[in-house]
């Protein structure tokens, strides 16, 4: 008899174990994302206040690492949700992404909306030339008034941009040129620029940076993220050459694998709701709702935005291939 209860309590210990082995993975969320740092700590901050009970890490990674990664892990992949991450490796990732049949997209403009539901509309990520005034005075520079004047060797060393083969930011300035000029001037005008660059970087994040410590007096970068900085009290100006504002629509998705799980449904609802929205009010006031147009202190208004049109996926596969050979 005693035998009998000794091996019903170790069963009942087993199953414990295993239960409570599973309860822990199941509310364990890894969320990827091509986010900046603000823009990240906001949501992780968010999420883990609204969710205690749930495990919930948010790694970063660059927009070309996270589609890499998916694709290589496939129907294994050891995400749970793609956050902030471009439309065009969203769609090449469609594969892997469960369709999001249950979320109401009506909410967002028509335009924006991806035709298989498998992701939902986040931001729209516009770009601006960002200048340090204070380094431009120490260097006895003139501020630059277009594209042809970022080639003066007066600006040698002291410019950075994005790479256009790991950044959706770099990206979209490369695709802006090629539509307003034309390849094949657009491409020499590259070759011409970069030798003024100081560094391409791997993130869109890293001109504003770098313009933030001083180390170069213009950046192409991300017009909310120099806005987040300007209203810090960084000695940065915003300017717009004739061209215009390029820009991107970036997205939420969740992975196939692992849409059955409650915790990652309760997270991602969340985050392409409530946070999409406090983002668009924060951060990013680009309109991509019907009925919610917000304004931020510093954001330029009537931004006109550059020739994005083409933008697909083979076409920045092409074009990506040609500036890595270039």
């Amino acid at each position: 008899m005693k035998k009998v209860i000794s091996l019903l309590c170790a069963a009942a210990m087993l199953a414990a174990l295993v239960t409570g082995c599973g309860g822990a993975d199941d509310k364990k969320v890894v969320i990827w994302t091509s986010g900046e740092d603000y823009k990240n700590e906001y949501y992780l901050t968010e999420c883990q206040k609204k969710f205690p009970d749930y495990d919930i890490t948010l790694e970063y990674m660059n927009s070309s690492t996270i589609a890499a990664k998916v694709l290589e892990e496939g129907e294994n992949c050891s995400c749970d949700i793609i956050a902030s991450e471009e439309y065009g490796y969203l769609y090449k990732c469609e594969e892997y992404l469960a369709e999001l049949s249950d979320f109401d997209f009506s909410v967002f403009l028509d335009d924006i909306v991806p035709e298989s539901h498998k992701f939902t509309p986040e931001l729209k990520n516009g770009g601006c030339i960002i200048l340090n005034k204070t380094v431009l005075a120490e260097k006895n520079l003139p501020a630059p008034a277009s594209y042809e004047d970022l080639l003066d060797p007066q600006y040698k060393g002291l410019i950075s941009m994005p790479s256009p083969a790991s950044s959706g930011t770099g990206y979209m300035f490369l695709r802006q040129l090629t539509n307003e000029w034309g390849e094949d001037e657009a491409f020499e005008y590259f070759e011409k620029f970069t030798d003024n660059v100081l560094q391409y970087t791997s993130s869109g994040s890293g001109p504003v940076n770098a313009l933030v410590q001083g180390e170069v007096a213009v950046g192409l970068g991300m017009t909310s993220q120099a806005v987040v900085e300007i209203n810090e009290g960084a000695d940065l100006e915003i300017v717009f050459f004739e061209e215009g504002s390029p820009f991107s629509m970036y997205g939420n998705a969740v992975l196939k694998s692992s849409a059955d799980r409650q915790a990652v449904m309760d997270v991602f609802n969340y985050l392409a709701t409530d946070l999409c929205k406090g983002d668009n009010e924060l951060y990013f006031p680009d309109q991509i709702y019907k009925d919610f147009a917000p304004e931020i202190e510093g954001f330029p208004r009537n931004i006109n935005y550059g020739n994005m049109s083409n933008d697909t996926l083979a076409e920045k596969e092409r074009l990506l291939a040609k500036w890595t050979l270039s």
